[in-house]
């Protein structure tokens, strides 16, 4: 069996399907997690699925993503815009890595332009609503 998929989220996506629909829709983190898993099962993969509100606990799963994974799916939610210690947990995985936001977060307030992650990610897909982490899925099953 391959390694899993690591699809792992950032703050406050635990209030998806709730939080801002007009942003973010309807769905929830149980409907990502739901197809997250049935698109790598398609594959032949499967997912290690995690959400945390905090930026140490975020930080140990990529630490063990980097033993255990084959590649990573991250939202990385606003750490997006302020976590080093993220990028620099990333930056230890030699293995394809994919920055997923739900909304366009270049249409949005000035401070989400910035991504302490995008220049280390493999592709970046942002907009799409949760359909971005199954093309991320989708081209990452390709590339290991």
């Amino acid at each position: 069996m391959a390694k899993p998929i690591f699809v792992l989220n950032g703050p406050n996506l635990n209030m998806l399907g709730t939080r801002q629909p007009e942003v973010y829709g309807y769905d929830t983190l149980a409907d990502v997690e739901a197809k997250c898993r049935a698109v790598a099962a398609d594959y032949g993969f499967e997912v290690v699925f995690a959400q945390s509100n905090h930026e140490g606990e975020i930080v140990e799963l990529i630490q063990r993503a980097r033993l255990e994974a084959c590649g990573i799916v991250i939202n990385p939610a606003a750490y997006t815009h302020t976590s080093v210690a993220i990028r620099d947990a990333l930056v230890t995985c030699d293995m394809p890595k994919f920055e997923v936001h739900i909304s366009n977060v270049h249409a949005r307030e000035a401070f989400r332009h910035h991504s302490y992650v995008s220049d280390i990610a493999t592709a970046v897909i942002a907009g799409l609503g949760i359909e971005g982490y199954l093309a991320a899925i989708r081209r990452l099953v390709q590339l290991v």
